[in-house]
C-alpha cells in the first residue's frame, strides 16, 4: 500500500487504455476496477483516467519529463549515434559526451558578467546586432562566449545525424512512458503501474506536497507579539 500512497509525488496522471470486450484487456480492467478507489483516496489530486474503445491495445501511461540530457545518455547508453553505414558515430558520441559535460553554473553566473547587458535578452540580435563585436562586452562576456558556444556547436553535431536519427531518438525515449499489456494480468499490470513511478521519480520534478500543519514555529521579534 505504502506505494500506493507515493504515486502522486512522482506522476501527475496515470491513463490506463483497454478494450471492453477483449478478453486481452481483462488484467488491466480488473486491476483498475479493484485499486481505483484506493488510489484515488490516497492520491486525490493524481487524474487516474481509463480510456476503452473497441480494439484497443491494453496499456498504462503516464507522462515523464525527459530532459536533453537524459536523452543524450540514452543514445550513448543505446548506440544509437550511428553512420550511413551502419557504424557507431565517435564525433556524435564525443560532442554529447562533451555537451554532458558543460559547465551550466558558470554558463549562468557569467551571463550576467557586463553590467547592463543580457545576451539572452529577446531580440538581442534585432536591438544590438553587432554586440559581439563591442571590445567591453566581448571582454566582459569571455568565458560564457567561450562555454556557450562550444555548447551550441557540440549540439549542432549531436543534431547532424543522418535519417533524422535525434527526433527518432527522442520519439524512442518517450515511448517509456508507456508499457503494452496484451493479454497481462492483474499482477503484470500493477508491476508496469510501479515500473512507471520507479520513473516518475528518476524523471519528473514535481513540487513537494507541503504540510497542511505548521512544523516549526520562529517566535519573531519581540514587538509583533503584542
Amino acid at each position: 500500500m505504502s506505494w500506493k500512497a507515493g504515486l502522486s509525488r512522482h506522476l501527475t496522471a496515470i491513463r490506463f487504455f483497454a478494450c471492453p470486450t477483449s478478453p486481452a484487456s481483462r488484467g488491466v480492467l480488473g486491476w483498475f476496477k479493484k485499486n481505483y478507489t484506493d488510489l484515488k483516496a490516497l492520491n486525490p489530486q493524481l487524474d487516474l483516467l481509463l480510456r476503452t474503445s473497441d480494439n484497443a491495445m491494453p496499456a498504462v501511461t503516464t507522462e515523464l519529463t525527459f530532459t536533453l540530457q537524459d536523452q543524450l545518455r540514452f543514445m550513448i547508453q543505446d548506440g544509437r549515434f550511428k553512420d550511413e553505414n551502419e557504424t557507431i558515430s565517435e564525433a556524435r558520441v564525443e560532442a554529447a559526451k562533451a555537451y554532458l559535460n558543460t559547465d551550466w553554473q558558470t554558463i549562468r553566473n557569467e551571463r550576467w558578467a557586463s553590467p547592463g547587458f543580457d545576451p539572452c535578452r529577446p531580440y538581442i540580435e534585432e536591438s544590438h546586432p553587432n554586440w559581439r563585436d563591442d571590445p567591453k562586452i566581448a571582454s566582459d562576456l569571455k568565458t560564457y562566449l567561450a562555454l556557450k558556444d562550444a555548447a551550441d556547436e557540440q549540439l549542432a553535431v549531436i543534431k547532424s545525424g543522418p535519417n533524422d536519427e535525434f527526433k527518432r531518438a527522442q520519439n524512442a525515449l518517450l515511448m517509456c512512458q508507456r508499457v503494452d499489456l496484451w493479454c497481462a494480468g492483474e499482477a503484470e499490470v500493477e508491476a508496469a503501474v510501479k515500473h512507471l513511478a520507479k520513473l516518475g521519480k528518476r524523471f519528473n520534478s514535481l513540487e513537494p506536497d507541503l504540510p497542511e500543519y505548521i512544523s516549526e514555529y520562529y517566535p519573531g521579534s519581540d514587538d509583533l507579539r503584542d
